[in-house]
């Protein structure tokens, strides 16, 4: 089992959400985040003051996965969230030790699995 973790620019979040659901990832969590990776700083006007704007608006996905939609995750997220400019994102994967399902107390794969959907086979 992996927590993934994916930082986006916001306006890739619909095709990120839609690849995910059609690789049979329906499980994720979405937070809108901040921060400063490749990308240059800008410098706005704002009040007739010049600001520099360092940290740059993003979104970042987390997932549980079981061992087989790893790398369907990711490839869902790179083909979908890839703009080919600077600051399209970065990918974490960690390990997890434990995951339970709160309501039925199901544990590690059997808590990661949709509840109202079918055991899926990862997409090949």
């Amino acid at each position: 089992m992996k927590l993934i973790t994916a930082v986006i620019r916001p306006e890739r979040v619909q095709q990120v959400k839609e690849a995910l659901f059609q690789a049979g990832i329906s499980g994720l969590t979405l937070s809108r985040v901040s921060g400063h990776g490749g990308e240059q700083e800008i410098i706005e006007h704002y009040r007739g003051t010049r600001v520099m704007v360092e940290f740059r608006d993003k979104v970042e996905f987390k997932m549980a996965v079981s061992e087989p939609f790893v790398d369907v995750a990711i490839e869902a997220i790179c083909k979908s969230a890839r703009t080919g400019e600077v600051g399209d994102g970065k990918i974490f994967v960690q390990p997890l030790e434990r995951v339970v399902r709160i309501r039925t107390g199901e544990e590690d794969n059997s808590a990661l699995t949709p509840v109202n959907e079918k055991k899926l086979a990862p997409v090949v």
